[in-house]
């Protein structure tokens, strides 16, 4: 069976932002209930072998919080985690890593743009090669990770594009720094046996009519809910970018994706990557009560979903 668990749902810097006294930072501090680490996800088909979405920077810390993913009884060295599967290369999902360095045999799955960051970056080579291996994944092509013995995983991914960016640490150089095949990817997960599938887009640049056909009557939906307005960080002073321009669809307004994602039999809708000065982090904003009404919550940390 298909299953889920998240080990974070917040935005790069988590929740509260290490170096932030915003009003969603403040609030967070004084309820330590609220805190939330950078966006992670685990999935698994037979509940013993783990495939992480992305490894953030607080990957360790969200392991050693999660039961399912600690050494196994027995094993002196020891690890569930199969493999990570890379929606992109932003320091975010690729920073972690380096926290899995210990030896461990697991495998990475990206496109050919985000393995090209790891090769370019002597950092990674502390993951050896012949115990950690890159493989590419080829859009809109279903496969299946092998576990490290070479085994099924009994898991099927298909990863695709959706509008986005090139990863933050990319802009500036020479080549252009619009979306290019690569920069931002979405995935549909299920079982090999059947059964319903789950969908994962931690970033999204906007939703398009073909995203929304691709949507339509998913069982789960975990999706990028970044900023509530465009222009959210301009007007709390925190930074001088749209969302767009970061490469995430705002959660409301007509083309947000609340509004862009209603009215398509969707079963159950998540929201993950929240960024702080998103107010829908916040228990009893008029944020929160909105994306509730509209069948839409937020994961926390540990919990296991299954669609």
């Amino acid at each position: 069976m298909l299953r889920f668990i998240t080990l974070g749902c917040a935005a790069g810097g988590g929740y509260p932002q290490w170096n932030c006294n915003c009003v969603g930072c403040r609030a967070a501090r004084a309820a330590p209930d609220t805190h939330e680490g950078q966006a992670g996800i685990a999935a698994s088909v037979d509940g013993e072998h783990w495939f992480l979405i992305n490894a953030s920077p607080d990957i360790r810390a969200q392991i050693n919080a999660t039961p399912a993913l600690h050494p196994r009884a027995g094993r002196l060295r020891d690890t569930p985690i199969a493999g990570v599967i890379l929606t992109n290369g932003e320091i975010d999902a690729v920073t972690g890593l380096l926290s899995l360095r210990e030896g461990s045999p697991f495998a990475i799955h990206a496109h050919p743009r985000v393995l090209s960051v790891l090769a370019e970056n002597p950092i990674f080579d502390v993951l050896d090669r012949a115990r950690v291996p890159r493989h590419t994944i080829a859009l809109d092509t279903p496969f299946e990770p092998a576990l490290p013995d070479g085994t099924p995983s009994g898991l099927i991914v298909e990863a695709f594009e959706v509008p986005g960016k090139p990863a933050w640490h990319l802009e500036g150089r020479a080549e252009p720094t619009e979306e290019r095949p690569g920069d931002t990817l979405g995935l549909r997960l299920r079982a090999a046996t059947g059964g319903p599938e789950a969908f994962v887009i931690a970033a999204c640049g906007r939703v398009t009519e073909a995203l929304r056909d691709r949507l339509r009557g998913a069982a789960l939906v975990m999706f990028d809910g970044t900023l509530w307005h465009d222009d959210e960080l301009i007007d709390q002073g925190l930074a001088a970018k749209t969302g767009r321009r970061m490469g995430h669809v705002s959660v409301s307004g007509p083309e947000g994706a609340m509004a862009r994602l209603e009215g398509l039999g969707i079963a159950r809708k998540l929201f993950v990557h929240v960024n702080n000065s998103n107010p829908i982090l916040r228990p009893g904003t008029p944020e929160r009560a909105a994306i509730e009404a509209a069948g839409w919550r937020l994961p926390r940390a540990g919990e296991e979903i299954a669609p």
